[in-house]
């Protein structure tokens, strides 16, 4: 659920920056505008045809389970606009009951979230949610955010509502971009980043975008989805 204390903090920022000069790491050009939608919708027409098969054979095998096979969450995108990101679902239903009583109770595991916003051996996953992580597939619903154009398949990882207070300075850069279903921390730093690193690599993301540095990033994702080492 969206809190106030996220919202608070979205208009805060929204007012502090609103008519101010915007940094040099906020990419601009054709490519920013335009070329980068455009290689979005080419790529996912190829995609298509593969991927809503395979999330449909992952749904029905979550159903048999006895799991509800999609998972939906607020994230904040660009301009910092508010949409809603589609998963296939990887955690027990009463994934955030367990994991306040986790953190409650285990102080090592909260200076682990506090640093990261996730967990190395998370136990709220299910074991079939393990295999879709693993392999990447629990991501592959983000197709259809891409073709709303709430998402890019290229860019910084989207951004929980609650994790504003955590980019700092480096917001800027990750509200001028489509959040990506990978991209550069997602096929480097990974699950060894903290939180602050994670914004600088997506601070240096939109620094240094370019049509052949995502192409690069293209053939760094199918090589991590072939090595299974999850997005």
């Amino acid at each position: 659920m969206t809190s106030m204390s996220s919202i608070n903090s979205l208009v805060h920022f929204r007012a502090q920056t609103s008519g101010a000069p915007q940094p040099r790491e906020v990419p601009n050009g054709a490519y920013a505008s335009t070329g980068k939608r455009l290689l979005d919708l080419v790529l996912v027409a190829l995609l298509l045809p593969i991927a809503v098969p395979v999330i449909a054979i992952c749904a029905v095998m979550l159903l048999i389970n006895g799991h509800n096979p999609f998972y939906a969450q607020l994230r904040l995108g660009q301009h910092g606009r508010v949409f809603r990101i589609w998963k296939l679902r990887t955690m027990y239903a009463d994934a955030d009951q367990r994991l306040q009583a986790l953190l409650a109770g285990n102080s090592d595991l909260r200076a682990e979230w506090d640093a990261k916003q996730k967990l190395q051996d998370d136990p709220r996953i299910t074991r079939t949610g393990h295999f879709l992580r693993q392999t990447s597939i629990d991501e592959l619903p983000q197709i259809f955010n891409v073709l709303r154009g709430d998402m890019s398949l290229l860019g910084p990882r989207p951004m929980m509502l609650d994790q504003v207070k955590l980019y700092g300075p480096t917001l800027p850069a990750y509200l001028a971009l489509r959040p990506g279903i990978s991209g550069l921390w997602q096929v480097t730093e990974r699950n060894d980043a903290d939180f602050e690193q994670r914004a600088a690599i997506d601070a240096r993301y939109a620094a240094t975008l370019s049509f052949a540095n995502d192409l690069r990033l293209v053939w760094k994702t199918i090589k991590v989805v072939i090595r299974s080492t999850g997005i």
